[in-house]
């Protein structure tokens, strides 16, 4: 999938499509390594999604899904 930019933040990946309940899962996911809050200190602060990694996780979320190693 293509994305427009490099780091996107929830709301955008929303406008794409995403629901907010991925978007969340994603985040909280194990070895979560591509998305962030601006400000961690701050449990409201927006998250930002490095979208190659976020991919990444996709990908391998859908093989997960379909039972492939």
């Amino acid at each position: 999938m293509e994305y427009p930019k490099a780091i996107m933040t929830r709301p955008e990946l929303m406008k794409m499509g995403f629901t907010r309940e991925y978007l969340d899962r994603a985040f909280r996911s194990n070895g979560n390594n591509f998305a962030t809050r601006t400000d961690p200190r701050k449990g409201k602060s927006p998250i930002l999604f490095d979208t190659a990694g976020f991919e990444a996780w996709r990908q391998k979320e859908i093989k997960a899904q379909r039972g492939k190693p």
